[in-house]
């Protein structure tokens, strides 16, 4: 096997109930997170950065960071508030302001946190939140960021012009930012690199032949991995199937080990559709043979990439 590839997964949902055991609030089997990061490194995963979802969730992030022993320069946080949660900032006890600063503490409180986010619009899910209350917190992050001077992990969904020009109009209060779990249009693609964004890529911006096509144009020095795990698994039924053939048993191992339903978990097994940080090979190989690139070059590339963004703390 070829010397072994290395990845930050930049986008892990690591604080999900599913990775204690719990789906949809009832115990199913054992918490095994533990063993999730051990196939994670494992696999190669030498970086993965916990999704903050929210101040509770970004909370929830640092101390289980911060409490784990092999966590550091391993496990790091984004601080932020995701489009879905934004009316939080208007239920909180002490008005909007206060979240904003309870934010803005968790951010510069700690030395794992490496972007704000995850911040953006989401008008596919507007039964959550309204357009006009997700833009008036989307606008409030940017100022987060630029207070902290970390790069934005950012989320974009079906929102038009208006994710572009918002993040257009801030665009000078950060130096970086990732539009991650991307999954728009080539046009969408190339404005957001006119403005100097990164791409983050999943197993949903790799479902379709288009999406495909998409990811086969994003300019090498703009380019991101991620799992978005326990979300955005690739499935056989997705077009990025077809491109896994190359993948040798050895990494086929590593990449996708053993599964079992959640109804028959085993511990030491993955948890059917419930994606994992060490399937980010997966990912890798999928975009490298799109793209017609060897893997483990496209690996020390988006290294690069993503090290030059968010410069976590060794």
């Amino acid at each position: 096997m070829q010397r072994m590839m290395r990845f930050i997964d930049i986008g892990a949902n690591m604080t999900d109930p599913m990775f204690r055991g719990l789906y949809r609030g009832k115990q199913s089997h054992a918490d095994d997170l533990p063993l999730v990061l051990k196939r994670a490194r494992d696999a190669g995963v030498e970086k993965i950065f916990i999704t903050g979802t929210n101040l509770e969730d970004s909370k929830e992030a640092i101390e289980a960071i911060e409490s784990y022993n092999d966590a550091k320069g391993f496990l790091y946080s984004t601080v932020g508030c995701h489009p879905t949660r934004c009316t939080e900032f208007e239920e909180y006890k002490d008005g909007p302001q206060a979240y904003y600063d309870e934010l803005l503490k968790l951010a510069t409180s700690s030395k794992v946190v490496v972007a704000i986010g995850e911040c953006g619009l989401d008008y596919d899910r507007l039964h959550f939140c309204p357009k006009e209350t997700q833009q008036k917190y989307f606008q409030m992050q940017f100022d987060l960021a630029e207070k902290t001077k970390l790069p934005m992990f950012l989320h974009n969904r079906n929102t038009g012009d208006d994710f572009y020009e918002l993040v257009k109009a801030n665009r000078h209060k950060f130096k970086y930012g990732v539009v991650h779990s991307f999954t728009g249009s080539l046009e969408e693609m190339k404005k957001l690199v006119e403005l100097d964004l990164h791409i983050g890529v999943n197993g949903c911006s790799l479902k379709t032949e288009e999406n495909l096509q998409v990811v086969k144009e994003i300019p090498e020095d703009k380019l991101m991995i991620e799992t978005d795990a326990p979300w955005c698994d690739i499935r056989p039924t997705h077009a990025s199937f077809a491109h896994l053939k190359n993948v040798t048993a050895a990494e086929m191992a590593l990449y996708s080990p053993p599964s079992k339903k959640k109804e028959k978990f085993e511990m030491g097994c993955m948890v059917k559709s419930r994606n994992e940080p060490c399937t980010m090979g997966l990912v890798l190989h999928v975009v490298a043979s799109v793209r017609n690139i060897d893997p483990l070059e496209l690996s020390q590339t988006i290294w690069k990439n993503t090290c030059q963004v968010f410069q976590p703390e060794e």
